[in-house]
């Protein structure tokens, strides 16, 4: 639904006597109502057009701060954190393995997918292809302290650094589907083992 529209719906609310700020509901007349003092001066009350006005006056600040929070893949170096931070508390998670493919480049989603796809025809039992991520194979080896990013057009580089000068790690990474994907990449799947006679 659009703020113009949301908005709208409000102001259909307030005429239909739904809502009506002063607290007085079908009685309110938005304009001025007695103020009760002996000598009759009158009080002037927000009319609806500036309870509207400070309605959205808190509507644009809550968007605002909503669209201040980007999403981890915005930047390589986000993209490398979430998925360092993701890979922690991976212990048996779809959730969590959905969410670390996502955040894999094409290149390693095909490969994942390519080796579910062996598993099944193997074993005859379906499995997503984040099941075969292996932590070892993405993780760290220390704690991460530091990301920075060199980017090149759609590839970056992002070098991780832990707490000791030997602590240093960089992770490739490449813009897809407008969002920044770590491009880990996985070793080949061999060949299929064929029995003799099978053909």
């Amino acid at each position: 639904m659009s703020l113009r529209t949301f908005v709208s719906q409000i102001g259909g609310w307030e005429e239909a006597g739904g809502i009506h700020s002063c607290g007085r509901g079908s009685e309110c007349d938005g304009a001025v109502v007695a103020s009760g003092k002996a000598d009759g001066d009158l009080v002037s009350r927000p009319g609806r057009g500036q309870c509207i006005a400070s309605f959205l006056g808190l509507l644009l600040v809550l968007f605002t701060m909503g669209c201040g929070r980007r999403p981890p893949h915005a930047t390589p170096e986000g993209s490398v954190r979430e998925l360092t931070e993701r890979l922690q508390r991976l212990h048996g998670d779809p959730g969590d393995a959905k969410a670390i493919y996502d955040l894999l480049s094409q290149r390693a989603r095909d490969n994942l997918l390519a080796r579910a796809q062996r598993y099944s025809a193997a074993t005859g039992k379906m499995i997503a292809p984040e099941a075969m991520i292996v932590p070892s194979r993405f993780q760290l080896h220390f704690e991460p302290q530091n990301y920075v990013a060199q980017i090149a057009g759609t590839h970056a580089l992002v070098e991780v650094a832990g707490i000791l000068p030997g602590h240093r790690a960089q992770v490739p990474c490449v813009f897809e589907d407008s969002a920044w994907r770590v491009d880990v990449a996985l070793p080949p799947l061999p060949p299929v083992q064929k029995r003799p006679g099978s053909e």
